[in-house]
């Protein structure tokens, strides 16, 4: 397994690194604290940086060209994920349609779900949210309980869905729906459902920031064309694995540039304040090493893809680390900086270099969403190490 990046690879980095420099007006921190910007300005700034991306053909750079992409391969699309977050540039609008759906098309879907689907994904004109979790089916999703009838021709959809994020903003959701209430894995199917259809009622939740990115969706008799199932009735279950191994694991590379960048600007915050004594540095010099250990496993991953292989189960260690390594990160800084770094953006005084409070709270919801901590040991120690159950 090759753990370093190619000539070509490192000349691409610049490529990438220059057209950012050239094409990114405001940071996505800059964007966050301008006073003007509201959750309606700051969706708009994210689907306008994404429509710039889709034009220099840096959005979706793994897709087929016939679906909108340009076939470059994972390794160069983790390259531009990283730069992309050393930068601060805001994430596109739509990550998950792209980052979750669009997989789950490329490895499950119809020719014609992948063309009628992935170019308006790409180029900002459709946002898509995800369907899974419902009250009493987060961490164990195979409890869901919304159903999908076949009549005739279409789905009739009954059921809630929560903790779905971008739905107040989302024009398409993929759902998992039970279509058969004896078979526990089997009987779970995976559908496209246009949010415009009679029916939905999407409302949004306050999360503990102040922000509504979450919402909840109601389906009440919801009429779904049966062109709109990817794969076979109760193949949702085997969909869902897919996705949820690209929500875990394929966004590491990125996910461990943008926990950098918070690890950099802490210890700079440090150096600035005077914190030089040994239990800072050893507080520091952990988060360090926690970090390195993070980049160096997104490089397993990527060899693996670079291999032509999905995101498999192994992608629970990834997802156990990062999460778990940010709220150390966020606690470790909330404490150095003491009163100094309770203070929200939006506040005179606050620091200029992260929200520090902000994304201290975000932190507690990442050890839940994509599977809980527990569930991810689970999957760890059944289907990467083959331990036997208790």
């Amino acid at each position: 397994m090759d753990l370093s990046f190619t000539a070509e690879h490192e000349k691409f980095r610049t490529e990438v690194r220059a057209w950012i420099a050239d094409n990114l007006k405001q940071t996505w921190s800059d964007a966050l604290r301008d006073p003007n910007n509201g959750e309606h300005e700051l969706i708009e700034v994210r689907r306008a940086w994404q429509r710039a991306r889709y034009k220099a053909g840096y959005l979706g750079m793994s897709f087929p060209k016939e679906w909108g992409g340009r076939g470059a391969t994972g390794v160069e699309e983790a390259i531009l994920a990283e730069e992309l977050a050393r930068a601060d540039a805001p994430e596109h609008v739509n990550f998950l349609g792209i980052g979750l759906c669009a997989p789950a098309l490329i490895h499950h879907g119809s020719e014609e779900q992948r063309r009628r689907f992935i170019p308006p994904m790409l180029a900002g004109d459709e946002i898509w949210c995800q369907g899974f979790s419902e009250p009493g089916a987060g961490s164990d999703l195979a409890s869901l309980r919304t159903k999908a009838e076949l009549d005739g021709d279409s789905f009739i959809l009954n059921g809630q869905k929560c903790w779905t994020t971008f739905g107040p903003w989302a024009d398409w959701v993929f759902v998992l729906a039970r279509t058969d209430p004896n078979d526990r894995y089997g009987g779970i199917s995976f559908i496209l459902c246009d949010l415009k259809s009679e029916g939905i009622d999407m409302r949004p939740l306050k999360q503990i920031t102040g922000e509504s990115e979450f919402g909840e969706v109601f389906f009440e008799n919801v009429r779904v064309p049966k062109e709109n199932l990817v794969g076979e009735v109760g193949e949702g279950w085997k969909i869902a694995m897919t996705v949820l191994g690209y929500e875990r694991g394929a966004g590491t590379m990125s996910t461990a540039a943008h926990l950098g960048n918070g690890l950099r600007n802490l210890v700079k915050t440090a150096k600035e304040l005077g914190l030089d004594d040994v239990g800072t540095r050893r507080k520091l010099g952990k988060l360090v090493v926690d970090w390195q250990t993070l980049y160096s496993n997104g490089l397993r991953t990527l060899a693996n893809m670079a291999d032509g292989k999905a995101p498999g189960p192994e992608s629970s260690i990834e997802k156990l680390f990062w999460s778990e390594f940010d709220q150390r990160l966020r606690e470790t800084a909330l404490e150095l900086l003491g009163a100094g770094g309770q203070l929200s953006r939006f506040y005179s005084g606050a620091r200029p270099d992260v929200d520090w409070p902000r994304d201290f709270l975000w932190s507690r919801a990442e050890t839940i969403f994509s599977g809980s901590s527990e569930i991810q040991r689970n999957i760890i120690a059944k289907r990467v190490l083959g331990l036997p159950q208790a």
